[in-house]
């Protein structure tokens, strides 16, 4: 791995097993990230997007290849090293939000923080804040609209200030304008924060804002 990049993929293959046998998902694909890049990952349904981006953060493990996270060889760590390595380093913006139902706006944010030990409230506070939600505080998810939900969940990943943010298709249960919103946020909040963008979507508009696109097709690396 170079210096400067945090992730490198080498001859990474994905494959899993149906009821018409073995069926290929990734296909030798090989790429590097640098610190602070933006990235795309494009292609239709189908082409392995979102399973590249699971064995970018290491939640599953590849057939065959290696993928490197900040130095780290995922293929050798054990499954609560990798969990360990993505608690302090690591934070994820999901289509569907993951914001626990249980839980206040202001849990939701406190928690990453929490299970890391370190102090939660006022940085919760202050994120939330800046988002635009210092008076949802204390509503629970399902009193919040879709656009508000995402928010809250852009301000769990920053606060916890990851070297790596993953996102999987951030906009893709929000309406065009509700989600160039938020996107306009979550590329603000990343400069701010200076972390390296990793992202899965079917917008053109939206890769278009990385610096680069990783495109794939039926598993295979088309461009990155």
């Amino acid at each position: 791995m170079t210096a400067q990049s945090v992730i490198e993929v080498c001859g990474v293959s994905h494959q899993v097993q149906d009821a018409t046998g073995t069926l290929t998902i990734l296909d030798q694909v090989e790429f590097t990230v640098a610190q602070g890049e933006t990235v795309a990952i494009t292609g239709s349904s189908g082409s392995g997007k979102s399973t590249l981006l699971g064995l970018l953060a290491g939640l599953d493990l590849p057939t065959s290849g290696t993928v490197r996270l900040l130095g780290h060889d995922l293929g050798a760590l054990d499954e609560d090293a990798r969990a360990k390595l993505r608690a302090k380093s690591v934070a994820f913006v999901f289509q569907s939000f993951q914001l626990l139902p249980h839980l206040s706006a202001l849990e939701n944010v406190m928690l990453p923080l929490e299970l890391t030990g370190q102090p939660a409230r006022t940085a919760a506070e202050a994120m939330l804040e800046r988002v635009g939600l210092a008076e949802r505080l204390h509503h629970y998810p399902r009193t919040l609209s879709g656009g508000e939900q995402q928010r809250v969940s852009l301000a769990r990943a920053f606060v916890m200030k990851p070297a790596v943010l993953f996102a999987d298709e951030p906009t893709g249960s929000l309406d065009a304008t509700t989600g160039g919103a938020v996107i306009d946020l979550m590329f603000e909040l990343n400069r701010e924060n200076g972390a390296t963008l990793v992202l899965v979507t079917h917008d053109p508009a939206l890769a278009s804002r990385c610096h680069r696109q990783i495109e794939l097709a039926a598993g295979r690396l088309l461009a990155a």
